[in-house]
């Protein structure tokens, strides 16, 4: 796809860029590996300083960023300024904590001793030059929650955005560059998805990290399997959000609504699967069509809009697919199930009842606002809906019963279980999937380790 700012509210291409060339890359490329080599040992005092003031910069700028990212994928203007307040959060939390997060380890004494060595430690140094390839959903936070981590180790970035949001690539490559950091720490790669491999292969590239498509993350982690690399995967979603007898109705409604149809449902981590339990489906259903029927989708400028448009044509064009093929196969409409009229990608918030596995939307993610909604007789009939996906991301449940709690965090098969309350990644919390949503984690100290070549230091007796 071409470089463009496509307003998807509209449909207007707003702006055009051309794709840098092989000599441009092959600059950056050096400048990436020459910053590295002297970034690597600056102290966390000073990475923390310029991380602190890239924080700043972000905060009094997040109006006009907020601006750039409704205009580039359609986010409603309230949620983008969210995403930049999220930003920097995530860069004051690493740049506060780093540090102490990537402290040397002493092992036990004793085991040191049997080793037949004196003493040892085991630290943890940067690796390098790191690829990120990220999404267009979250154009910033993405972004973000990989390189606040990365530059607080000590590595360096290079970023390849998607080709819909070029104007917010562009802002990440300058926002660090303005608080200070030397040239080359982080840069962003204006390139087309098939000159991605070329830059994963690259020796001077130690690792690469993709949050995106199953197919995109298929293609970045064999090239880099290849080449020996390490890899970091956050691919799709399809996770559970499941209502026992036991839960609040109204506050689980209440958050489905907005788990399903933020960012206009497309989130890898929104809750897409419905899973309620016979016994309160039909009063918690009541409640949540009610609660998506209420949803205002419009202009994304407009300040009162819940739900902006799909952030594509095709995007639009995938969903309206899986909506078809369901209600072909016997699916009820509860609400929505249409595009509305005039310009732009909109798509109404929807809700399908009556799913089977004949169906797409069973076994296929849904990027946009539509919710599946299926009944369960008990735990062990819920149990198994949730995890008949071949992705686990994310998962909510929705319980007051604890050993009902415990169940369900031994065994549904995601990388979180958030209980009554909606999946949301924090700084703190290791961040990502199972299964064919990915693999490794992001954020917390699990996240800032994964490009960390973790070392021992021995010492004979």
């Amino acid at each position: 796809m071409p470089i463009a700012t496509v307003n998807p509210a509209t449909g207007e291409t707003v702006r055009t860029f051309e794709a840098i060339g092989a000599q441009e890359v092959e600059r950056r490329l050096a400048a990436a590996d020459t910053a590295f080599r002297s970034y690597r040992t600056t102290p966390f005092a000073e990475r923390s300083r310029l991380l602190h003031r890239a924080a700043d910069l972000l905060e009094r700028e997040s109006d006009e960023v907020a601006r750039t990212l409704t205009t580039e994928m359609g986010k409603p203007l309230r949620q983008a300024r969210a995403e930049a307040a999220k930003c920097v959060k995530a860069m004051r939390w690493y740049a506060d904590r780093a540090e102490a997060l990537l402290a040397d380890e002493h092992p036990d004494p004793a085991d040191v001793a049997d080793s037949g060595g004196s003493r040892a430690v085991v630290r943890y140094r940067p690796m390098g030059p790191v690829l990120a390839v990220m999404p267009w959903n979250f154009p910033l936070w993405q972004v973000v929650r990989f390189a606040a981590p990365a530059l607080m180790a000590g590595n360096v970035g290079l970023l390849k955005h998607a080709s819909n949001v070029p104007q917010t690539a562009l802002y990440l490559d300058g926002l660090f560059r303005r608080a200070g950091f030397p040239e080359g720490c982080f840069q962003t790669l204006l390139i087309g998805s098939a000159d991605v491999e070329k830059v994963v292969r690259d020796p001077r590239v130690r690792a690469a990290t993709l949050t995106g498509s199953e197919p995109a993350g298929r293609a970045v982690a064999a090239a880099a399997g290849d080449e020996i690399k390490h890899t970091v995967l956050e691919l799709g979603g399809s996770d559970p959000f499941v209502v026992m007898p036991s839960a609040d109705l109204d506050r689980a409604a209440e958050v489905a609504v907005t788990a399903r149809n933020q960012n206009a449902g497309q989130s890898c981590i929104a809750a897409k699967r419905f899973i309620v339990h016979a016994d309160v489906h039909d009063a918690f259903a009541e409640r949540f069509v009610a609660g998506v029927r209420a949803l205002r989708t419009g202009d994304p400028m407009d300040e009162s809009t819940d739900v902006g448009p799909l952030s594509s044509e095709k995007g639009r064009a995938d969903l309206e697919e899986l909506v078809d093929d369901a209600v072909a196969r016997g699916a009820r409409v509860l609400c929505g199930g249409r595009r509305p009229e005039g310009p732009g990608w909109f798509y109404e918030p929807t809700v399908l009842a009556d799913i089977t596995g004949a169906m797409r939307v069973h076994q296929e993610e849904t990027f946009g606002p539509v919710a599946t909604l299926y009944r369960a007789d008990d735990l062990d009939e819920a149990l198994a809906i949730a995890n008949d996906t071949s992705f686990g991301l994310s998962s909510n449940v929705w319980t007051r019963d604890e050993e009902e709690v415990e169940r369900f965090a031994r065994d549904l098969e995601a990388g979180g279980v958030y209980v009554n309350g909606m999946t949301a990644s924090h700084p703190a919390f290791p961040f990502g999937g199972v299964k064919r949503s990915g693999y490794g984690r992001e954020l917390s100290g699990h996240g800032i380790r994964e490009f960390c070549n973790i070392t021992t230091v021995w010492h004979g007796a």
